[in-house]
């Protein structure tokens, strides 16, 4: 087995990352997630691209030194990388000294080696800034499209590469004004002379690595059209200073020393591992094995990198003409795994203009990292350009992630915990079952040797399905009685199915996924660089196995639904441009008050805006299309007849609600569920039984008339409140059993003058 040395795309420092942008270290993540598990030599590096006329125009705009700017994002960028638990080996960044000798060395190189050019060429000069103009400091007109956005590097809108030179209309993006032309002096790499060496490589890594189509057309359209020489140097004061006479105030434009960082951070890296006393590598036994006593009797290295699309061409052609034209036989790409384009809504993500949805919008949002990675490789933009709408996320979470894995998952759980004392049944193994899921896994595992990601995680939910059909076609909550062996199987097989789901859903899911397997009483194990399996965790050698799990303790649902209106929400809170967003919050900060925070705010949060009201539950139903749901039909006190829904299917019988007078959030937006309306929601309380088993109460009040208000003790039970509320409105005033009690901060909750109490639930929160 080849040790893995995986790279994604290493993001600008400039701004916050987007959806789009995440795509590719998540993707990375995935991948040497499954490497680690597999059992290979694996190290995976990343981290912020720092230098460039990018983060020197950010600097301007924000009125910072470019390494105030650098430090400031680096941090946002890693916090947000940690809050999606990408599992760098390391994160680090490109301006460091690492990144400095070793672009410096290359250089040296290129130029002992006769690829280094000297051209004089023509450049915009900004008079009124009295500078140079580097390709991102000018903004115009794209002359191949008409773009008038384009900047002197690429067009964002047909994505081709750019001279600044070429530009239509051209201005200064500092000051606007229109720069003139100048000559000035710059260094080449020679790309044709090294274009042969090149074009024998690619045939043969093309090959054995099994590029994707586009990298393959993208890379042989650049040979095929002849490559140019292509400029390495800029006039600017923030970057690698360029080691050569002549040249001392320029530096090494952003493309020749970005991938080179790849090589800095791993360097990095290793000398922090000495620094601190720990079990170091040489970083060269990685990049440079051939020069690396380290790196004799190992085996080679499989370099696998993850980028988007518009950067194919500077790691097929660029990159590698730098490493083969250097005289040194670094590691060059093996296999890339390529994306297009995740758009936005109906326009593009971009983070220079501040449009789409931000890591730091993600983990404000209060959905969980997981449901975010679930959508975004379930959705994976690998064959063409995928547009993200909030419908469509809702639809695949809600449909998916929770009714497909997240479903089989808390049934069988659920049902393990509530019929079998939490023991898992013992039962013989359900051969047909086990043949359909292993001819899924060996899809999977064959697909993830190639990054092929989008395709391995369907097949996972492939198998989800399975079980879930192997569910509802047994019947177990009714088997468990009339035919207990064929329940006992049943549960038996799916709680390893389960085992497996995880184990493979790990490299896209670890918080979902560790979290269910603690129910087991596992973990999962996949082994950094220098460590080894643990003894108890499970990985990809585990997969088939029918034996070793024994009990299911104290399992909860981890994903919870997204209403329409609360993804409604999040469309509304998203839409425009980050600045834009900006002002609109600052305006309604002085027009709105304050989130709601303290005891007294949610007390009169609760008695302006939210209904509650006594109901009698009339009618029981299942709904077909719901495991856990019963259809409920209620007396509201209206004089109609009010439908709501409730996942109390694994808890109360419908004998145990019928009758029962329920307290309804009677104005809670209405919201389909599997295929139902349902208006409204009842109130209820979890607690543990006398045997340790998770329990169900729903709160009452049988002394009450329906459409009796359910009123905090002392307020106006008259007070007009609004027809209807969102479930984060709802959701913002913390309804809790206290001392028995239903209470909002301590003040209890009354209907026609009595308490509502529990007759379980001493404490606990209200659901």
């Amino acid at each position: 087995m080849n040790r893995r040395l995986i790279t994604s795309a290493l993001p600008y420092v400039n701004n916050i990352p987007h959806l789009g942008n995440l795509i590719q270290m998540l993707s990375a993540d995935v991948f040497a997630r499954f490497c680690r598990s597999r059992g290979y030599d694996t190290l995976y590096v990343c981290g912020t691209d720092e230098y460039g006329t990018a983060t020197e125009t950010r600097a301007i705009e924000e009125k910072k030194t470019p390494r105030e700017l650098c430090d400031y994002y680096y941090k946002q960028h890693d916090e947000i990388y940690k809050w999606f638990d990408i599992a760098f080996d390391k994160f680090g960044r490109t301006s460091n000294q690492e990144c400095t000798e070793i672009t410096q060395s290359i250089f040296k190189d290129l130029d002992k080696n006769g690829y280094i050019t000297e051209h004089t060429n023509k450049q915009l000069f900004c008079p009124k800034c009295n500078m140079y103009l580097a390709d991102r400091f000018v903004e115009g007109t794209c002359p191949k499209c008409g773009y008038e956005d384009a900047r002197g590097d690429q067009c964002d809108k047909c994505g081709s590469l750019l001279d600044p030179i070429e530009l239509k209309a051209p201005r200064c993006h500092t000051c606007g004004s229109t720069p003139e032309v100048r000559e000035t002096k710059h260094l080449y790499i020679n790309l044709p002379a090294i274009s042969g060496k090149l074009d024998d490589w690619m045939k043969k890594a093309s090959i054995e690595g099994k590029w994707s189509d586009n990298a393959i057309n993208i890379t042989k359209a650049w040979i095929r059209d002849g490559l140019n020489e292509r400029a390495i140097t800029r006039d600017l004061k923030w970057g690698i200073p360029v080691p050569k006479e002549g040249y001392e105030n320029k530096v090494f434009y952003v493309w020749f020393n970005a991938p080179i960082g790849y090589m800095s951070i791993t360097k990095q890296f290793a000398n922090e591992l000495t620094a601190a006393g720990k079990k170091s590598f040489d970083w060269k036994s990685w990049w440079l094995p051939e020069e690396s006593e380290e790196a004799k009797g190992k085996t080679p290295v499989d370099l696998f990198q993850f980028i988007g699309k518009d950067n194919i061409p500077f790691h097929t052609v660029v990159f590698p003409c730098s490493e083969i034209g250097s005289g040194h036989n670094w590691t060059k790409l093996f296999h890339m795994s390529s994306t297009e384009y995740l758009n936005y809504e109906d326009g593009k993500f971009s983070k220079s203009r501040g449009v789409g949805v931000f890591g730091t919008d993600a983990k404000d949002s209060g959905i969980k990292a997981d449901a975010w990675r679930f959508y975004i490789f379930y959705n994976r933009p690998e064959k063409q350009d995928y547009q993200f709408t909030w419908k469509e996320f809702r639809e695949k979470y809600n449909g998916e992630l929770i009714g497909n894995l997240g479903n089989l998952v808390n049934r069988t759980l659920l049902f393990v915990t509530k019929y079998y004392d939490g023991i898992i049944p013992d039962s013989e193994v359900d051969e047909e079952m086990w043949a359909n899921i292993r001819a899924h896994e060996d899809k999977i595992t064959k697909s993830l040797e190639w990054a092929d990601l989008k395709d391995a995680f369907h097949e996972i939910f492939a198998i989800s399905d399975i079980g879930n059909k192997a569910f509802q076609d047994c019947e177990p909550w009714k088997t468990r009685t009339t035919d207990p062996k064929k329940a006992a199987k049943l549960i038996h097989n799916l709680c390893y199915m389960i085992k497996d789901l995880m184990i493979m859903a790990h490299p896209y899911m670890p918080q979902f996924t560790e979290t269910i397997m603690s129910y087991f009483g596992k973990t999962i194990s996949e082994p950094k660089l220098g460590e080894s399996f643990t003894e108890t965790g499970l990985s990809w050698k585990n997969l088939g196995e029918t034996e070793g799990l024994y009990d299911v303790k104290n399992p909860s649902v981890y994903f919870t639904p997204l209403d329409v209106n609360t993804a409604n929400a999040f469309r509304e809170k998203f839409s425009g441009s980050q600045k834009a967003r900006k002002e609109k919050e600052q305006k309604k900060s002085k027009k709105e008050p304050k989130k709601i925070e303290l005891a007294e705010n949610q007390i009169e949060f609760y008695n302006k805006n939210i209904e509650l009201t006594v109901a009698k539950i009339t009618k029981v139903d299942t709904n077909p299309e719901g495991e856990k749901l019963y259809v409920e039909t209620l007396d509201d006190g209206s004089g109609q007849e009010r439908v709501i829904q409730s996942a109390l299917r694994d808890y109360l019988s419908t004998d145990e609600l019928l009758g029962k007078h329920i307290i309804l959030a009677s104005n809670l937006a209405p919201r389909v569920m599997r295929g139902i309306e349902s208006r409204g929601m009842l109130l209820a309380v979890h607690y543990k039984d006398s045997e340790g088993k998770n329990c169900v109460e729903p709160l009452e009040a049988p002394w009450a008339k329906p459409g009796t208000k359910v009123i905090l003790e002392g307020a106006d039970a008259d007070f007009k409140k609004p027809d209807s509320i969102t479930a984060d409105e709802f959701f913002k005033v913390a309804l809790k059993i206290e001392d028995g009690c239903l209470s909002v901060c301590g003040t209890k909750m009354t209907a026609e003058g009595k308490n509502i109490r529990s007759v379980h639930a001493q404490n606990g929160d209200v659901q």
